[in-house]
């Protein structure tokens, strides 16, 4: 009797072992216990050496798929989205996105969900497909987590409507993937969608939006206009970007043809992807972004605080902020990669013998640093009146290092200019904020008390003072 108790007490941590063995080979089968048989939707994994062919594909249920494939389970995934199509094929920012994964995390698993068959019709019925497809990703990513794959380490990148695929997926997933990044959110039919229907900031632990063609009234704006995400970032105001003008598409057909012509819709919804893509590729050039109320306030310059968490990184390697409410940040960029730029307020009073208000004014400013100079830096204050204080926002493509000195030109505004009388203000000293050092400098005119900045005539020269904000504050 004794014995047979003894043999029990002894044997049965290593019978609990041999049934938890035997339970993870019948979960590891190659039949799952989920039934996939409905889903639509492919999931092509790349290859670094080439990342714009479909060489294998995971079968949801299918196990064997996973080491035919060479799924890495101790490595990052990433599942790129598209959005709608036009033609029925992959567009070329695909491979392009997926090379750049790759530059960035060579070990990664990178999977391009496949769902052009849904995606390629009348927008309308492309645009309510997002449902079932979201609902196949979803399937997708719970599958991965049954053969014990960690979601911390999945990363769902969906541009135009596949930003809303994989909000839905996120929503449907047992539980929630790491990181879901919206590539310019689709604004038909969403813009005033419930969250069940659209990306939203509860669709995955972290949610990131990049919004980059939202000109136009809600709903019909290409790219959705409401915040929909932790982090919503609108470069450029979100509205029009650098380089897509109509008459640089016209170039571009000018010069490679008539499929150029896509561009003219495209061009900003696509930059979205691009500035992601510079994000993984040009580390050492890593575009920041502010936090502001609005797209105004930042062109004045108001918002290059960097104080408790008001500016954040765009694309890969976004600080992971949540709040309560979305956060809506803005930066300026340049046409072309690497995208980003320099950001400056300059600050200045206005004096002057007459009283005047006077909207619209061009100017030119010329920076010169420690290790490199920008000439003629075109801008546009919106108004300057007698005894005001004005303040705009600059931006230079150029790391010119620790601001010595500018010029400041008033341009005239009109042909017209000087025929009647010479409009003139005068400035004792200037303060500029560097959004990327956050380095705030006073700088004094060059000859003089007071700089005489007058339209239509030459440029005023500002040095660098000694003083500081700080200085002055406690000499008040």
């Amino acid at each position: 009797m004794y014995v047979f108790i003894y043999l029990f007490i002894y044997l049965s941590p290593w019978i609990l072992l041999l049934t938890k063995i035997i339970e993870k080979k019948k979960r590891n089968s190659t039949e799952q216990t989920g039934d996939y048989s409905d889903i639509e939707s492919k999931f092509s994994i790349r290859n670094p050496e080439f990342p714009d062919e479909d060489l294998c594909y995971l079968v949801p249920g299918q196990r064997d798929s996973v080491s035919d494939c060479n799924f890495k389970n101790d490595s990052h995934t990433f599942l790129i989205i598209h959005g709608w199509s036009v033609t029925g094929l992959f567009e070329s920012w695909v491979y392009k996105l997926v090379s750049a994964l790759f530059e960035r995390e060579p070990s990664a698993n990178v999977i391009v969900v496949d769902w052009l068959d849904r995606a390629n019709k009348h927008y309308p019925k492309s645009a309510e497909n997002t449902r079932l497809v979201g609902a196949d990703v979803a399937k997708f990513v719970n599958w991965l987590e049954e053969l014990d794959y960690p979601l911390e380490k999945v990363h769902l990148l969906g541009y135009s409507l596949g930003a809303h695929v994989a909000g839905v997926a996120g929503n449907l997933t047992n539980n929630k993937v790491n990181r879901i990044t919206g590539l310019d959110p689709a604004g038909p039919s969403f813009e005033n969608a419930d969250s069940l229907r659209r990306l939203s900031p509860d669709d995955a632990t972290f949610v990131d939006v990049l919004h980059t063609n939202t000109r136009g009234s809600p709903d019909l704006s290409i790219g959705i206009q409401r915040p929909v995400g932790h982090v919503d970032i609108y470069p450029n105001g979100g509205t029009f970007q650098p380089g897509c003008s109509i008459q640089h598409t016209m170039k571009l057909i000018a010069t490679y043809g008539i499929y150029n012509m896509d561009q003219i819709i495209k061009c900003s919804h696509e930059r979205s992807i691009h500035l992601f893509i510079d994000s993984l590729v040009n580390r050492a050039y890593q575009s920041w972004a502010y936090r502001c109320s609005s797209k105004d306030a930042f062109n004045k310059g108001l918002c290059l605080s960097c104080r408790k968490n008001r500016c954040n990184k765009l694309g890969y390697s976004i600080n992971k902020i949540r709040s309560t409410r979305s956060t809506k940040m803005y930066l300026k960029t340049r046409e072309m990669m690497p995208f980003k730029v320099f950001h400056y307020q300059i600050k200045v009073h206005l004096f002057s013998d007459k009283n005047m208000t006077l909207l619209e004014q061009p100017m030119k400013v010329s920076l010169f640093g420690t290790t490199d100079e920008k000439d003629d830096i075109s801008v546009t204050v919106p108004s300057m009146s007698t005894n005001s204080t004005v303040s705009f926002l600059l931006t230079s493509d150029k790391d010119i290092g620790e601001l010595l000195m500018l010029n400041l030109h008033w341009e005239k505004d009109s042909y017209l200019y000087g025929f009647f009388s010479t409009n003139q203000f005068m400035i004792r000293r200037m303060r500029i904020k560097s959004g990327e050092t956050q380095s705030r400098l006073i700088f004094r005119p060059k000859e003089g008390e007071f700089g005489s900045l007058v339209q239509g005539g030459d440029a005023v020269v500002f040095v660098k003072s000694s003083e500081t904000p700080q200085s002055r504050r406690e000499q008040r």
